[in-house]
């Protein structure tokens, strides 16, 4: 009796400790997610850069109508490169459409792909993007060397490309915008320009 007692007695003294680390790394885990900074849209180097003017495109839209893209207007364009197959591009969507509504009154959207034009006519139809321009062009994806989906670049009212990057969720889309109105390249590049070593 007295040695199950021991082991018992061991026991519940092995789970308060496990109690007790639980509660350390999950507090370490809060003040790691504290000190870690969003970088926002994930830049590449290929491609149009940052800062130089857009190509200029006359396209058909797959919606209706023909697209202009990269010359200058009174509105920014946020080209948006996807594909019927990329689910990051379908979760991106009704972000996408949100974003659309909100920023109105100074943005217009432009959704692009390539390959089969009736693969993507039904993508269209599935996932109700009626309202938005939807670009088919190899061309397209080939100027701004798109090698990896999803694709946003941020072309401003002069014609110019204010920011672009590879972008996963709403915070990495809205940070093309923080680019734009700091006048960096990205939020990555004002970071490693202003931050001061170590703060990070």
């Amino acid at each position: 009796m007295e040695l199950l007692s021991v082991m018992v007695i061991l026991l519940w003294v092995v789970v308060l400790l496990l109690i007790v680390a639980f509660i350390a790394m999950s507090r370490q885990v809060g003040i790691l997610f504290e000190r870690v900074t969003p970088l926002g849209a994930l830049t590449n180097d290929a491609g149009p850069m940052v800062g130089e003017a857009a190509p200029v495109f006359h396209l058909p839209s797959l919606t209706g109508g023909d697209v202009v893209i990269g010359s200058k207007r009174d509105r920014s364009t946020l080209l948006f490169f996807l594909s019927p197959t990329c689910p990051v591009c379908k979760k991106l969507l009704p972000i996408l459409r949100s974003i659309s509504q909100s920023e109105s009154d100074w943005l217009d959207l432009v959704l692009a792909s390539d390959g089969d034009p009736e693969k993507h006519k039904r993508f269209i139809e599935t996932a109700q993007l009626g309202d938005f321009p939807y670009v088919n062009s190899t061309e397209l994806g080939m100027t701004y060397r798109v090698s990896r989906l999803p694709l946003a670049v941020l072309i401003d009212g002069t014609g110019v490309i204010r920011s672009k990057g590879l972008v996963n969720n709403r915070e990495q889309v809205e940070s093309l915008f923080n680019a734009k109105e700091m006048g960096v390249e990205s939020v990555q590049d004002y970071l490693d320009k202003y931050t001061p070593a170590g703060a990070l």
